[in-house]
């Protein structure tokens, strides 16, 4: 399997300082075998730096609340995308993920969109990266989850993940931040039985939550209802048999919709990811009623409007 678009080489998230010239530097990349050699001895650092993380009395609580709604298999993680740095567009996903009933949000790893994602919602942040040393100051920020993953923008520039790259990546994750809510990507490039074994080892290496993925690239060969699940088929499979090899909770994420993501849920997940069929919408406005739409097929709202009935009778 290819590791990247050349050998030796793996592709950094482009945040806005990495896009920056700089001697020495590969414009935002950087060799993976060095990157993961130093990540050790930068996490030890990163802790003295960031005291705060290991203060397991709040980290505990923080975690609780992150993975209430995966215990009770109603997770909704709305995605704006790992190299979405634009902060209108990620306010735009941010609100409609507050607004359409979704339970959680997921931002590209910048402290600065963190910043602007907590004045829009009081849902739990989290934050994509496949950068483990860019975690600490977003969770500094605000942001109560970490995730490696949502590789599309990778795909598109032709770079693949290893199985041993995403365990290392993991391995310092948690290293790094010992009680932050830690979730992980098993990518879809792998066959299925590679990506079962591949989520049993993260759930050795500390991992909460594994994230499926597989379908934004497949062309449905039907139109309508047919097609969103034909095109969900691929991630719906991997969290059948996914969340029958793990103990810990599966989110069902890429190609799904309305229609199918009550499947995933069936299927075995605690919870669905949505990323395009949201945030590549020109409108806010369209974005919230894509959020509903989903939460809706979940139950999501109408368990929101009966809890709240309980609430106020209380």
């Amino acid at each position: 399997m290819a590791h990247g678009a050349a050998a030796g080489v793996l592709p950094m998230p482009l945040c806005p300082a990495a896009k920056q010239s700089a001697s020495g530097q590969l414009h935002g990349r950087a060799d993976p075998v060095l990157h993961l050699r130093q990540a050790s001895r930068a996490g030890r650092r990163q802790l003295k730096r960031w005291p705060s993380f290991t203060t397991r009395a709040s980290a505990s609580t923080v975690k609780e609340s992150v993975l209430r709604d995966f215990r009770q298999r109603r997770a909704l993680k709305i995605i704006s995308g790992l190299q979405n740095f634009d902060k209108d567009k990620v306010a735009s996903v941010v609100i409609a993920a507050e607004k359409g009933g979704a339970t959680h949000v997921d931002i590209a790893c910048d402290q600065e969109l963190v910043k602007l994602a907590l004045g829009l919602t009081s849902l739990p942040i989290c934050v994509s990266s496949v950068d483990p040393l860019a975690f600490p100051p977003a969770v500094e920020a605000g942001a109560q989850m970490v995730e490696i993953g949502n590789y599309d923008s990778f795909y598109e520039m032709g770079i693949q993940f290893s199985s041993e790259q995403i365990l290392k990546l993991a391995r310092d994750a948690r290293r790094i931040l010992p009680s932050v809510t830690l979730s992980v990507t098993v990518p879809h490039m792998l066959n299925l039985p590679d990506q079962v074994k591949l989520a049993e080892l993260l759930e050795q290496e500390g991992a909460d939550i594994i994230q499926t993925e597989g379908g934004k690239y497949s062309s449905p060969s039907k139109p309508g209802v047919l097609g969103l699940i034909e095109k969900a088929t691929p991630t719906l499979a991997a969290a059948y048999s996914i969340s029958r090899a793990v103990k810990i909770p599966v989110m069902c994420s890429s190609g799904l919709s309305a229609v199918t993501a009550p499947m995933a849920l069936t299927a075995g997940a605690a919870g669905v990811g949505v990323g395009s069929a949201v945030n590549k919408l020109n409108d806010v406005v369209a974005m919230i009623a894509e959020v509903k739409s989903i939460a809706e097929s979940l139950g999501l709202l109408s368990r929101c409007a009966s809890e709240e009935l309980s609430s106020a009778r209380q």
